[in-house]
């Protein structure tokens, strides 16, 4: 048998010993699922952010809270980003689960984040141990963690690192992109961090190619708080992409099974990988990770909720060294109390029964919403460059990740910037909103 298949093997056969093992631990117990209550709430993000994420991300305001009871009035208390997940909550959940054995559903990820966390966090306080003594052994009490927002000018990005720097964390992950000027951008955090702040810079594959970004991410290399590379071009040019991680000085980091977990491993085209899943999936991603020595971040979105989710995960598995992104500091609220402190990088792993957080009740009525989606305001991007030039998108930021290279525009040209036009309701702005529709426009800074 290839060696990479056994190790497939030996991982899913450990997990089907784990779940086996659940399952006859919490049998006598007969602990059935009585009620299941999901709650929708609009969370606004903070100031800074909301100045950005308006426009691309309004949706991830929406958090699904779900709230589970079982027979023995234990709760367990779960949360689900909907609008990005890794699995949501199916519609027939409350069919699919009530009156039977939360032990016997604890491992199915299809049941949806919220769910699968309400589940476990029941489960651990019946039992009296906090989440990770379900989970492994535990290899770590403080779990790392990263800041995180998107491409922003300059100063956006030198307010984020600040507020980063002030709240104890010592990296941010941040949305690199080519239509900014990164040099000034690095330079501009430079001045407003600490010594040992670090940046881990996330291109989303927007350098299109290794031609692009070779002599690029080089120009990086002389900056010591660049300290990663996520997703530099699309993760399927395999060729591109072990080009570039033989060719420059800082780890790559990509998203786990693309391209195929056995040609990323073979062709060695990754440092290490961003690994967003549910619990069962999640501890055999874990395992390969672990057995190919392969580090990795975990991608798991949400509030205080899901950040102490992440904790418990982060604390059995040995490969989590790098730090988890949770978003949690793109939200006015962290939805439990007290708030999750961050202490030099890292967040401490309760010792406290199931998550290990309580479920802020003040925060569920101030934020309780009966929609599930936010549009953007109305909208277009300006790319402007020295040279005068603007060229004018009506597009999602979404969309500008493969527009942008498609128009074969520069990458990160001295004072470039991407500026947002809002729709101002005048026959300018639907003038050159219909245009910009139908194709990019192109203008000289006096037409403009």
């Amino acid at each position: 048998m290839h060696v990479f298949f056994l190790l497939l093997y030996l991982t899913s056969n450990t997990m089907c010993h784990i779940v086996r093992y659940t399952h006859q631990l919490f049998a006598e117990a007969n602990m059935k699922i009585k009620a299941i209550e999901l709650i929708n709430l609009d969370v606004p993000f903070t100031p800074h952010s909301h100045k950005h994420l308006g426009y691309w991300l309004p949706h991830w305001r929406i958090h699904q809270i779900c709230h589970i009871t079982l027979e023995n009035g234990i709760e367990g208390w779960g949360e689900t980003i909907p609008n990005y997940t890794w699995a949501k909550v199916p519609g027939d959940i409350e069919d699919r689960i009530v009156g039977r054995p939360a032990a016997e559903l604890m491992w199915d990820d299809s049941l949806g984040a919220g769910v699968q966390m309400a589940l476990f966090d029941a489960i651990a306080k019946a039992q009296d141990v906090p989440i990770y003594r379900l989970l492994g052994t535990k290899v770590r009490d403080w779990c790392p963690i990263s800041w995180w927002n998107m491409d922003m000018p300059p100063e956006g990005w030198a307010e984020e690192c600040r507020q980063a720097a002030q709240a104890g964390y010592t990296s941010s992950k941040l949305k690199a992109r080519p239509w900014f000027d990164l040099h000034a951008a690095i330079q501009a955090v430079q001045k407003v961090v600490p010594p040992g702040f670090h940046l881990d810079l996330d291109y989303n594959g927007t350098l299109a190619n290794s031609a692009n970004a070779l002599p690029h991410l080089r120009e990086l290399e002389a900056y010591p708080e660049v300290a990663m590379i996520e997703t530099p071009i699309p993760q399927n040019d395999v060729a591109g992409n072990k080009q570039i991680r033989n060719l420059i000085a800082r780890p790559i980091a990509m998203h786990y099974n693309n391209p195929p977990i056995e040609t990323t491993m073979k062709e060695d085209v990754t440092d290490g990988f961003v690994i967003c899943a549910g619990a069962s999936r999640l501890l055999k991603q874990a395992s390969v990770c672990e057995q190919w020595n392969k580090p990795f971040w975990l991608q798991l979105v949400g509030s205080g909720i899901t950040t102490a989710w992440a904790a418990h995960l982060g604390a059995v598995l040995p490969q989590a060294k790098w730090p988890a992104i949770t978003c949690m500091n793109i939200w006015e609220h962290q939805l439990i109390k007290p708030a999750i402190e961050v202490r030099g990088g890292f967040y401490r792993v309760t010792e406290t029964p199931g998550l290990g957080v309580e479920i802020d009740p003040a925060a569920l009525e101030q934020y309780a919403a009966d929609y599930t989606w936010v549009d953007p305001p109305r909208h277009l991007y300006a790319y402007r460059r020295k040279s005068g030039e603007v060229t004018y998108y009506a597009c999602t930021k979404q969309d500008m990740h493969h527009v942008y290279p498609s128009d074969s525009q520069p990458i990160s040209e001295p004072d470039s910037s991407l500026d947002v036009i809002e729709d101002d309701d005048t026959e300018a702005f639907e003038k050159l909103y219909s245009e910009s529709k139908k194709s990019a426009v192109r203008k000289k800074t006096r037409e403009a």
